[in-house]
């Protein structure tokens, strides 16, 4: 018989256009799925780790469908997986590639174990649909820029998505496994999560049922009601595609059936598909960007980095007296998402308005985001600070009123989001304080704070901290 194939599972959670497992059953012989809870899995935020910890459930359940099962184990991976498939006498490991720099250090070690031992050991593409190596100029670089970006990718070849394993071959008797429930990724959501889980959208068939409906109903608008918090215009799909619940070559292929139909927005659903991608192409190339400034010249800029004070409490508690600010962050404390065009005003008002550094908002989504993606975590804030790739330049400064009168005119998502000054606030408005630490002390009948810095006064400030700057 055909030695066991032992298949480590990451941000992967699915069945269909699986590479690994694909592979792993084409082999032959025994498909025994693992799961790690190493030091990176312990290191999450309190969201994406509680949301990570339903998906591992969840995808558990989907393999036992199928007549397998997922062994849980913790330690380090240098350690655990080998020690693993010499006690199975697996022939073979393979698992989808990660890419940011802790886990590409990781991965290339745990490769190198496996050829002392003799066992092999496979990497396969899917959580990007183009390998960030693959993408050079005409000079032989990495793109920084996203519109060349774009064009040079936009016509390239896309394989179809693979098809889910019918059945995936047990062995005998399987290795043990720890309990999920024991990992407790649920903690440090504390009560939150009993109002953060009715908007998760859980598991492969979930994310499927998403783009479905997306692509029967919404790409069509897609242009004009993306930008419009307060419409349900969006795929929703990011939460998904950061756990690997759905791909992104499956999105890209019902994209482009979508365009090929003439529905209109479908182009512009493909290129954030891309900019996704982008994000990643900068994280391998310049992995500094999840840490530092990408343009070095902004090292010197005099930006808060006290998270203290209390205009930084003011913002992550959505009580800077800015509506469309506060109400982008009251709908992540609630939901475990944002609105993209919320997340570009409040980073812009932190970064510019508060003059405070990008890596307390970076960190703040961290901890706080369901759809927490390493790359676009940190692009999107340097993006909306200046200090990135393709960055909106320093000088354009969001003006958070003016931007709600022209996307939020009616104020519907700012009345689902804030509960001051309502007489009858929305349900999800007053979950918010259901789901906030209690020794923050809010209550929906305290009185709507003042702007804690009006937009045009920030904006000055702002501006001239940029024009003093020698950059």
């Amino acid at each position: 018989m055909t030695s066991p194939t032992l298949v480590w599972i990451r941000r992967d959670l699915r069945l269909s256009d699986h590479a690994a497992l694909v592979a792993a059953v084409e082999r032959g012989g025994p498909v025994i799925p693992v799961f790690l809870r190493d030091d990176l899995v312990d290191g999450l935020g309190a969201a994406p780790k509680w949301r990570l910890g339903l998906g591992v459930g969840h995808f558990a359940e989907a393999l036992q469908d199928k007549g397998s099962r997922l062994i849980l184990r913790s330690g380090d991976a240098r350690e655990v997986i080998p020690a693993l498939a010499k006690k199975i006498g697996a022939g073979a490991v393979y698992w989808q590639r990660a890419y940011d720099p802790a886990s590409v250090e990781r991965d290339t070690d745990v490769k190198a174990a496996f050829k002392d031992l003799g066992i092999e050991a496979k990497s396969f593409a899917g959580h990007l649909m183009f390998e960030p190596w693959t993408v050079e100029t005409g000079q032989g670089t990495y793109y920084k820029v996203y519109t060349p970006f774009w064009k040079s990718v936009r016509d390239r070849s896309v394989g179809a998505p693979l098809s889910a394993p019918s059945s995936l071959p047990a062995p005998d008797a399987w290795p043990e496994s720890e309990a999920l429930e024991d990992w407790a990724l649920w903690a440090a959501m504390n009560r939150g999560a009993h109002v953060v889980r009715p908007f998760v959208q859980l598991g492969e068939q979930a994310a499927q049922s998403r783009l479905g409906a997306f692509m029967a109903s919404k790409v069509a608008e897609y242009d004009r009601t993306r930008d419009l918090p307060a419409v349900d215009g969006t795929s929703n799909l990011s939460e998904n595609l950061a756990l690997g619940e759905i791909s992104p070559a499956q999105c890209w292929h019902a994209g482009q059936r979508a365009m090929q139909d003439g529905k209109a927005g479908a182009e512009t659903f493909l290129k954030e598909l891309v900019w996704r991608e982008f994000a990643y192409h900068l994280m391998w190339h310049t992995p500094r960007i999840l840490s530092d400034n990408w343009r070095e010249e902004w090292q010197a800029f005099p930006w808060n980095e006290d998270e203290r004070r209390a205009e930084v409490k003011a913002w992550k508690q959505g009580r800077t007296g800015i509506r469309f600010v506060d109400a982008a962050m009251r709908e992540m404390y609630v939901t475990g998402r944002m609105h993209n065009r919320g997340r570009m005003i409040v980073a812009s008002y932190l970064t510019k308005h508060l003059m405070c550094h990008w890596k307390i908002g970076l960190r703040w989504f961290e901890d706080c985001l369901i759809d927490w993606d390493p790359a676009s975590n940190a692009m999107g804030w340097q993006w909306s600070a200046g200090s990135g790739p393709d960055a909106t330049p320093y000088f354009r400064v969001f003006n958070p009123v003016t931007q709600l009168d022209k996307f939020d005119k009616d104020r519907g998502y700012v009345s689902r989001w804030i509960a001051e000054d309502y007489t009858a606030p929305h349900d999800d408005a007053l979950s918010y304080f259901r789901a906030i630490p209690r020794s923050w002390s809010m209550s929906p009948t305290d009185a709507y704070p003042a702007p804690i810095v009006a937009p045009e006064e920030g904006r000055k400030r702002a501006l001239k901290a940029y024009e003093t700057r020698d950059f």
